[in-house]
């Protein structure tokens, strides 16, 4: 592959981008999950922001979300159309799960539990992540092959 080939493959994939990924931006078990899905979406379906930027903010205030409650992973789907909608929680992770494909969307057949019991799987795991997996004071910087995938580096 010639020098210079990879990166515009990257941003020609990111500009057919349609779903944005809102993460709180200092904890290691979103970074981690970003790290997991980044490799796995080669055709750059999701972007990236920080709920503490500017643009995440932005985002969840115009769905009526309180961007101050970093207990929440949202996904929002067609993020650049008038058409857009907003997935939190179990919710939000399954579809990213189902949206890098095989074998990650297996755990789609989770969906037959009723969300509030997955909702209760997560909210345990998100009231105590920061313990189980820690946190940084800053938000955690991408990798440069896929900056051009984060809105708010």
């Amino acid at each position: 592959m010639a020098p210079g080939r990879r990166e515009v493959i990257l941003s020609s994939a990111v500009m057919d981008a349609r779903h944005l990924i809102l993460y709180d931006g200092v904890c290691h078990l979103c970074d981690w999950f970003n790290r997991f899905t980044l490799p796995r979406d080669p055709q750059g379906l999701f972007r990236y922001a920080s709920i503490q930027s500017e643009t995440g903010k932005k985002m969840l205030e115009s769905f009526g979300q309180n961007p101050e409650d970093l207990d929440t992973f949202y996904v929002i789907e067609n993020f650049e159309s008038d058409d857009r909608s907003l997935r939190m929680r179990s919710k939000a992770s399954l579809f990213v799960l189902h949206q890098i494909g095989w074998p990650w969307k297996l755990a789609c057949a989770l969906r037959i539990l009723p969300t509030p019991i997955l909702d209760w799987g997560y909210d345990l795991i998100a009231r105590n992540r920061y313990r189980i997996f820690g946190r940084d004071d800053a938000c955690i910087m991408p990798r440069p092959e896929y900056e051009d995938r984060f809105l708010d580096v």
